[in-house]
């Protein structure tokens, strides 16, 4: 009984969870599909209005997610290609690569710095900090380390909280931007790879007719814009009862020798 009166007891350290600080906080961990498990609604009211919110919350959060992280490409795209002309260098247009190395560099920036802000307000180790960071934006959720616990902190420390819904959004925004940058090169690799691997038909010995072209052992032959059937001005295929093979091809108005 003890157990599981100080297991039951431990989430309140934070305060009142269903205050406004507290809802908010538990509305953004649904919304960014983390799921700390820290508080969970009991009622029935609160379980069927927490479903309605997901089902229609979630698809949204995941549009604007993916939203600012495209914003925050374009910003980037920007950015690379001013400092390009900066210093002078021939290609001024920002690459994959260098998209996917700033992102990859802010995503580094924001987990470190929300370690050391973690690390002083929760007393974790900065390891242990720096592992909360991480589950968070990858939205793992395990529940094992959850800020906002301790002291009262969302009615003492509001500053705090500020802080920490924050980091929540922006670090999946940034998170949200190098994971379209990385999908976005796996297919580019997939479809080079799928390009490079297509049969080379150029040497085959088929004629194959494409549009108004004709080509023939893979080379496309001439073009002549003409409205007459054949090319041919002799008047031997009138008299000839078994005609010769045919040397031009008409498709509507154009003629291909």
């Amino acid at each position: 009984m003890i157990e599981i009166v100080i297991i039951e007891n431990k989430p309140h350290k934070a305060g009142p969870q269903w205050k406004f600080a507290g809802a908010f906080y538990f509305a953004t961990v649904v919304l960014a599909m983390i799921g700390y498990g820290h508080s969970t609604p009991v009622t029935i009211g609160g379980k069927a209005f927490c479903m309605a919110y997901a089902i229609v919350g979630i698809p949204l959060g995941l549009v604007m997610f993916q939203s600012i992280g495209e914003r925050l490409n374009k910003f980037a795209s920007v950015v690379i290609k001013r400092a390009k002309r900066y210093l002078g260098c021939e290609q001024t247009e920002a690459t994959e690569i260098n998209l996917m190395m700033a992102t990859g560099l802010l995503s580094s920036v924001i987990i470190t710095t929300g370690a050391a802000m973690f690390s002083r307000y929760e007393g974790w180790s900065y390891f242990d900090s720096f592992y909360y960071c991480f589950v968070t934006l990858t939205t793992i959720g395990f529940g094992d380390y959850v800020a906002l616990q301790n002291d009262q902190a969302l009615i003492n420390k509001p500053g705090y909280v500020a802080l920490s819904l924050v980091f929540i959004l922006f670090g999946l925004a940034v998170v949200a931007a190098s994971i379209n940058l990385l999908v976005l090169r796996f297919m580019t690799m997939n479809a080079e790879e799928v390009r490079r691997d297509e049969p080379d038909d150029r040497d085959s010995g088929d004629q194959t007719l494409e549009g108004d072209i004709v080509a023939l052992n893979g080379k496309l032959v001439a073009i002549a814009l003409t409205d007459q059937v054949s090319v041919c001005s002799c008047s031997c295929l009138t008299h000839n009862p078994v005609p010769p093979i045919p040397i031009s091809v008409t498709i509507g108005k154009r003629a291909s020798v």
